[in-house]
């Protein structure tokens, strides 16, 4: 089978229908249809058969599909990356990073960024550490920032700040606990707004507790650290989230509490492994740096 085969019954499979598969391809539903004539014939059986006006997988279809998948994610990780390389110098500094950074941490950054660079466009995209670790290898950004490390042989780190992992509970009732922290299995002991265990983050926290042979019950699990914050803030029970997210409260009534032991956050920057970063991703990252140095 030719590219254009396997690309014409990948679309197929994922539409439905050659009509829909055409579309998203971008070419003439005849077009299609001739296409996946052609790859059927070169193969010696059909992919599909009509039943009630609908395309139906064969089992070898099915077979070959499961083959084709991987194939076409990497042949669109090699056109984002063909893309990505054919950048104008005059386009804006793309900066990729995770959800809680860009709540806070990142608009104080961008105003300090921006007394050098006024006039420079800037585009933002929020993602997970392993999604910027990924994109960024393939150069659709000029830097990411992530919790922890998310190594890969394209990119190098540089680091930012050091925090700590916190606890926020609302203290508007009397009696609330104001102390400045609190053991983590103390804070184990009735149900929390904690961080998935996919995140670097939560990874960290599910570690410490199986160290201290405690783990949470109930409790609600988000997979972001803002996200945690603001149910927090909407007295959906205290929340472990980092030091940096906890700056981006907004009411007074949270009070931050440093958990015991400390557990260390980091936050670092990626950027393309050998190829020399522009002076505005150094401005940037000195910017990120001042900013977080405050938030901790």
């Amino acid at each position: 089978m030719k590219l254009k085969h396997l690309e014409v019954f990948h679309a197929v499979m994922l539409t439905g229908s050659v009509s829909a598969a055409a579309r998203l391809l971008h070419v003439t539903q005849p077009a299609a249809t001739q296409t996946l004539q052609h790859a059927e014939l070169q193969l010696g059986y059909p992919l599909f058969t009509r039943q009630r006006n609908r395309l139906v997988p064969t089992s070898e279809a099915q077979a070959l599909y499961a083959q084709v998948q991987p194939l076409m994610a990497q042949l669109e990780r090699v056109r984002r990356l063909a893309l990505a390389l054919g950048r104008d110098e005059d386009t804006p500094l793309r900066v990729l990073i995770v959800p809680s950074l860009a709540v806070r941490a990142l608009p104080d950054a961008l105003a300090v960024f921006k007394r050098r660079h006024p006039d420079m466009p800037v585009t933002i995209r929020t993602l997970h550490s392993r999604e910027i670790a990924q994109a960024m290898a393939l150069h659709e950004g000029d830097v990411g920032v992530v919790y922890g490390s998310a190594p890969h042989p394209a990119l190098h780190e540089e680091a930012i700040a050091s925090g700590r992992l916190v606890c926020v509970s609302r203290v508007d009732h009397a009696g609330a606990d104001t102390r400045a922290t609190v053991a983590l299995d103390e804070v184990l002991r009735s149900p929390i707004i904690r961080i998935d265990e996919r995140d670097p983050i939560g990874t960290m926290l599910a570690e410490q507790w199986s160290r201290l042979g405690v783990a949470p019950t109930g409790g609600i699990t988000v997979q972001t650290h803002h996200i945690a914050l603001v149910l927090a803030e909407q007295g959906f029970g205290p929340a472990i989230v980092d030091s940096f997210t906890a700056q981006a409260r907004r009411d007074e009534a949270l009070h931050v509490r440093t958990l015991l032991p400390e557990i260390t956050v980091e936050v670092r920057a990626l950027l393309p492994q050998g190829v020399r970063s522009p002076r505005a991703v150094a401005d940037f990252l000195k910017a990120l740096r001042s900013v977080t140095a405050e938030h901790r």
